[in-house]
């Protein structure tokens, strides 16, 4: 037992003795020092174990403390979910309640808005269209807000008024006629600033005498590369010099500018003669050469009519003139017989007839053969437009436009060769006959005295 104590002191001087907590303290040179030692580590020992003891305790104490302020949250807690739960079921209810309001009122509602975005795209477009917003640019913007706007955003009381004013301004301006200055494009494709414009209310637009053309999508006035009849670009030249206050007048397009349009996309004459193809030239040139022969046949008969009545208030035969001539035969032979006389004096007409009734026939033969000519340019142009049918359909009318222009032009060039070719023939068929049939008179006359004289002389 001895062995077993020295052997538990030496462990201990031969190891420094440490608390819990504290720093080493220096080796025990004696057993009363490491008593000692002892003696307070257990000591220090037990003030820490008493120490934590105390903070437990009153960690405890605390822990209570928060247990019981946190089941208190708790319950607030479990309150204020309770009556929010409250509140968000009777805002529920509260939100059917509206949602059933609000259907109920926009029922009533929705087919008004609906008509005011019809009616906001429908100024919109007419707004476009208009040529007074040549004069007021960017109108357009307020229409087209309310023309895309949803079922869900309603317009405002100002929105509504705004349109309404804008409506009531484009009726004020459709009767107004003023003058304002605004670009516009040329003839030739340039454009041109600050020119001074006579706008027509809604109808007709005007510069320089030139009839003018909108163009919604370049926002800009065209100016007609193709004018109207002179006498209206001279309407329009007076109305822009008139002064404020006068009456002028001014031809309108009360179709907003579809006459004019056609205007410019009517073909002219040569067009139209272009479109009547060979046929159609070969018509035109016959007309002409009828039209110039029967002027030139026209003025021979006139001048040899008159030559004739002058011959007839003269005693003494004029060889310049047909009856001349014939009254020549008798003067040249005043002593033959009535019969002798008689024949010589119808072979001197019949030589005077075929000058006087020369080129007559040529006249009939042109007035025949233009009719059927035109009757040929219009088989000619059928046959064009059956075949364009047969190749590319019925689908686009454009491309028999081509065959179909022709047959009908033709057959309009074919009448109106032939029907005045046909009048001028007869006038000059019904003249020549007359100035035969005075020769027929004067020779019958002569005859008739130179018969009363034999018989006198006979007697």
């Amino acid at each position: 037992m001895k062995k077993f104590t020295n052997i538990a002191i030496a462990a201990w001087l031969a190891f420094p003795v440490s608390g819990f907590g504290q720093e080493t303290v220096p080796e025990a040179q004696t057993l009363q020092e490491l008593l000692r030692q002892v003696e307070q580590a257990a000591s220090e020992e037990a003030r820490i174990d008493q120490q934590r003891l105390q903070e437990f305790r009153q960690q405890r104490a605390q822990q209570q403390q928060l247990l019981s302020e946190a089941r208190a949250e708790l319950r607030a807690q479990e309150q204020r979910s309770d009556r929010l739960n409250n509140q968000f079921d009777e805002n529920e209810r509260e939100l059917a309640e509206l949602s059933t309001t609000l259907d109920e009122r926009m029922g009533n509602l929705g087919e008004l808005f609906g008509v005011v975005r019809q009616v906001a795209g429908d100024m919109r477009s007419t707004l476009n269209d208009s040529m007074v917003s040549a004069q007021f640019p960017g109108r357009t913007g307020l229409y087209a807000n309310l023309a895309e706007r949803g079922d869900t955003e309603l317009p405002s009381v100002e929105e509504l008024r705004a349109m309404w004013t804008g409506m009531v301004r484009e009726i004020a301006e459709s009767g107004n006629v003023v003058e304002f200055s605004a670009d516009l494009i040329n003839a030739d494709g340039q454009v041109e600033e600050d020119r001074s414009i006579v706008r027509v209310g809604v109808f007709n637009a005007v510069s320089e005498g030139k009839f003018l053309q909108w163009d919604a999508s370049q926002n800009l006035l065209l100016e007609l590369p193709r004018q109207p009849a002179g006498r209206f670009q001279a309407m329009a030249a007076d109305l822009q010099k008139a002064s404020s206050g006068t009456i002028q007048e001014m031809a309108v397009d009360f179709t907003r500018g579809d006459i004019l349009a056609q205007v410019v996309r009517s073909p002219t004459v040569r067009e139209r003669v272009r479109q009547a193809g060979p046929v159609g030239a070969v018509i035109i040139v016959i007309g002409v050469i009828g039209l110039l022969f029967a002027l030139w046949k026209g003025i021979i008969l006139v001048i040899r009519g008159n030559a004739i009545k002058r011959q007839i208030k003269k005693s003494e035969a004029d060889h310049s003139n047909a009856l001349g001539r014939v009254v020549s035969v008798y003067e040249d032979s005043p002593d033959t017989d009535v019969e002798t006389l008689e024949l010589k004096l119808d072979e001197a007409i019949l030589r005077e007839t075929a000058p006087l009734e020369s080129g007559l026939p040529l006249i009939k033969v042109l007035y025949v053969v233009a009719p059927l000519l035109g009757l040929l340019g219009t088989v000619v142009g059928m046959i064009q437009t059956f075949q364009q049918i047969t190749l590319f359909g019925t689908g686009d009318p454009r491309m028999m436009a081509g065959g179909i222009s022709m047959a009908l032009l033709t057959t309009v060039l074919g009448l109106v060769v032939a029907i005045p070719l046909t009048v001028i023939h007869s006038i000059l068929q019904t003249r020549s006959r007359a100035l035969i049939q005075i020769l027929e008179e004067q020779a019958a006359g002569i005859i008739a005295r130179i018969a009363e004289q034999s018989h006198g002389r006979a007697v």
